[in-house]
């Protein structure tokens, strides 16, 4: 597999988004042509009819690949109007959840400020189609969908404005082994299952490295360039962030890969 296109790769972060949706581009178009085989084509050519049952010129889904169905998620956007209590809600497709980040804090908790209530006011107020007009409205964001593989970015490099220049923060993130998601639309119990940590290595967002612990039939791994060991698992806790700012630890949880598992009664 190739790829064509001249990219400027930042990050970890961005060549994974770059990768998945370079590969469903790949597998959108391998599909398309699969079904434009000569066969189909003179099928269609001599049908007056609608194709595949749909109106002639209608519009057709995008494909569902795999990377779909391992990835993606749907957020839903709720908007309260703060006037008439109308609550709207708009829909979005994610492939990985990007979360701030504080000192000693929790993925759980981290969860918890994505999905928090913000008030929109001021020179942010919202359009109310029932009342016409712009009014105060709180906002938040709810899982509608869990993907089966949920990526969780934890965004680690912060522009600071009084050094011009962005900055990695080394903060201690916990991350749980096992996780339940608790800001769902559906309070579904789906719970989720670490299997793999991207771990970047340096003091700043401008230089460093990046290895990898991922677990594979019940061992864990460790990955680092050509090398690759058993390790145990409690080596992800050594990735969690450092408590004191200047500890000199500079190896922090990047992104994180939990996979679904079915609940246990």
């Amino acid at each position: 597999m190739s790829f064509s296109a001249a990219i400027c790769i930042k990050d970890a972060h961005e060549f994974l988004n770059f990768l998945l949706n370079e590969l469903v581009d790949i597998l959108e178009k391998e599909c398309k042509a699969n079904k434009e085989t000569p066969q189909n084509s003179s099928s269609n050519k001599s049908s007056n009819g609608p194709i595949n049952g749909q109106p002639n010129g209608s519009h057709k889904e995008p494909e569902t690949t795999w990377v779909h169905k391992c990835f993606q998620g749907i957020l839903t956007n709720q908007t309260k109007c703060l006037r008439c209590e109308t609550v709207t809600d708009r829909d979005e497709t994610f492939l990985d959840l990007s979360l701030d980040i504080e000192q000693n804090s929790s993925i759980t908790s981290c969860l918890k400020n994505f999905s928090s209530t913000e008030t929109l006011n001021a020179e942010d107020k919202f359009f109310c189609d029932k009342c016409c007009s712009l009014q105060e409205a709180q906002k938040r964001m709810k899982i509608k969908k869990q993907p089966n593989i949920l990526v969780i970015h934890l965004k680690r490099f912060k522009y600071i404005e009084q050094l011009g220049r962005y900055k990695k923060l080394t903060y201690r993130v916990v991350f749980p082994l096992e996780l339940k998601l608790m800001n769902t639309v559906d309070n579904s119990d789906l719970e989720y299952s670490l299997f793999a940590v991207l771990v970047h290595v340096g003091s700043g967002p401008n230089h460093g490295h990046y290895i990898s612990v991922v677990k594979s039939h019940n061992h864990w791994l460790f990955f680092d360039d050509e090398t690759v060991e058993m390790t145990d698992e409690s080596m992800v806790q050594t990735f969690f962030g450092s408590a004191q700012e200047f500890s000199g630890n500079t190896d922090n949880g990047y992104i994180l890969f939990y996979e679904s598992v079915a609940k246990t009664s």
